[in-house]
């Protein structure tokens, strides 16, 4: 029997947490910054292959996992957003919530337990990071795809397109889906909400101002565009979609 659900969609840094975990991790390395060479070492497009060379320089410097993960447990949620997460973990009857995110898998899993949420979470899809046999933390691209806009390893429509179709051939269909983020990656997913959808850019924020040229310059979002400062305005916004 088909299920009717509504889908709220998260990014993750400078979303539900209040700032971006691959710089946190920063205050790991000695005197809490990386040497020059590894900064100018950034490529346009190319982040992800970037954070696994800061990986691999703090594992030279005896940084252990586990003093990266104590440092990641102290990221502080973006205002609101314990609250938002509960409740969502509290209606998964009618919720599925997802996290499209270009931050990792352990960075995400670390902080989600610390703050008590995890299980408000149905999948998240982001950079798979391990511990190899050095006990260095490893971090690989999510995926390859061809959309031209977003950097090379997530697209977040590609991810969100999938899985709509994933959950579709279980019989999972969405009467509406909210889809909450702040960055310039977060522009693609939106321009494939239907009406009836809620695209929700943080205020302030990047992903803001590029859905509000979106919309004058050529008019193709189809979404309700509600901004917001704190997840219970995201949570209200739910409500009222339930």
């Amino acid at each position: 029997m088909a299920k009717i659900k509504t889908l709220i969609v998260f990014d993750f840094d400078h979303t539900l947490v209040d700032s971006n975990s691959d710089l946190w991790v920063v205050q790991c390395a000695p005197g809490q910054r990386l040497p020059d060479w590894l900064k100018s070492s950034y490529e346009t497009g190319r982040w992800t292959e970037y954070m696994g060379r800061v990986l691999a320089y703090l594992g030279e410097q005896s940084v252990h996992p586990e003093d990266i993960r104590t440092v990641m447990e102290t990221i502080p949620f973006t205002d609101g957003m314990v609250e938002l997460l509960t409740f969502i973990s509290q209606n998964k009857n009618v919720i599925d919530c997802i996290i499209v995110s270009d931050s990792n898998t352990l960075f995400i899993d670390w902080i989600l337990q610390s703050g008590g949420v995890k299980s408000a979470i149905d999948c998240v899809f982001t950079n798979p990071a391990s511990i190899n046999e050095r006990n260095y933390i490893e971090v690989q691209c999510f995926h390859s795809h061809g959309c031209e806009h977003c950097p090379v390893n997530l697209c977040k429509q590609k991810v969100l397109s999938d899985f709509r179709e994933m959950q579709a051939s279980s019989s999972v269909h969405y009467q509406a889906i909210c889809y909450v983020g702040d960055g310039a990656n977060d522009l693609c997913p939106i321009k494939i909400l239907k009406q009836g959808d809620i695209a929700m850019p943080r205020r302030g924020y990047s992903l803001e101002k590029l859905v509000s040229k979106t919309k004058t310059e050529n008019n193709t979002l189809k979404a309700r565009i509600v901004p917001w400062s704190s997840g219970m305005e995201i949570l209200e916004e739910l409500h009222a979609l339930l």
